[in-house]
């Protein structure tokens, strides 16, 4: 692999990987929705589920491609 495909894997990798933490914190608020009162008493283990599935989902279609990356797998 040269040095500029190691290049573009990175960019490309740290610029999905932030959309997909921003995806999961927007996807936990959400869940969360108006019980910040009732943090104790919310289903984790659903919101947390949720939120990981919106970043896996983020992930995957990072690949098809970003503005601010060229996307590894297509070669753009």
């Amino acid at each position: 692999m040269s040095e500029q495909e190691k290049l573009t894997w990175k960019t490309w990798l740290k610029a999905a990987s932030i959309r997909a933490v921003k995806t999961f914190a927007q996807v936990a608020l959400i869940m969360l929705g108006g019980d910040w009162f009732n943090v104790l008493t919310v289903d984790w283990v659903t919101i947390l589920g949720f939120a990981l599935s919106g970043a896996v989902v983020s992930m995957l279609t990072s690949l098809v491609g970003l503005p601010e990356a060229e996307s590894p797998v297509r070669g753009a």
